[in-house]
């Protein structure tokens, strides 16, 4: 079982932490474009149990990958801290239709431009949403090795967001149409 350690930062410029990163020494992993697919039954679920089932398209310079993940509870802690399950699947279609054969429809479509760096063992992820903005995620294996590379970004005063881009996009879009 994988347990998932992230923080997730809203910034105003990529760029600036793209610098840092580069100062630091950090390693470039590529960019990505990613389309995640949310799905829940009709009852809400997944939802109801702070739970997410999401089919990933990736594309990269190497590809595109499709990924089936389960996302648990998010669990007590000053970074968002859940159990994950990841699959990698060969047919976003397939894998869509087995979904819903399963009970599960579409409820969400997230898009984001990605660029990856690693830096002290964690993984740094600089988003780009169209309705959101930038943002920093920053996923590591401990809590301490997480809080040090917001630090060596000069991010340290910036407070993490604990809901997932679905949770913050379904609400911008509520507050959209009122």
């Amino acid at each position: 079982m994988y347990t998932e350690i992230e923080a997730k930062l809203k910034v105003e410029s990529l760029k600036e932490v793209e610098d840092r990163l580069r100062g630091l020494g950090a390693e470039f992993a590529g960019e990505q474009l990613q389309e995640d697919i949310l799905f829940d039954d009709a009852a809400g679920t997944m939802a109801n149990n702070d739970s997410c089932l999401r089919l990933r398209k990736q594309v990269m310079s190497g590809g595109t990958k499709y990924i089936l993940s389960y996302k648990g509870a998010k669990e007590k802690s000053c970074f968002k801290k859940r159990r994950e399950i990841e699959i990698e699947v060969n047919s976003g279609d397939s894998a869509k239709e087995l979904l819903s054969a399963l009970g599960y429809e579409k409820k969400l479509t997230v898009e984001k431009k990605r660029s990856l760096w690693r830096f002290k063992g964690c993984e740094v992820a600089l988003d780009q949403l169209k309705l959101l903005g930038d943002f920093i995620e920053i996923e590591g294996f401990d809590e301490k090795v997480i809080d040090d590379v917001q630090k060596c970004l000069g991010l340290e005063s910036i407070r993490h967001i604990p809901k997932s881009y679905a949770s913050l996009i379904a609400e911008k879009i509520r507050e959209d149409e009122k």
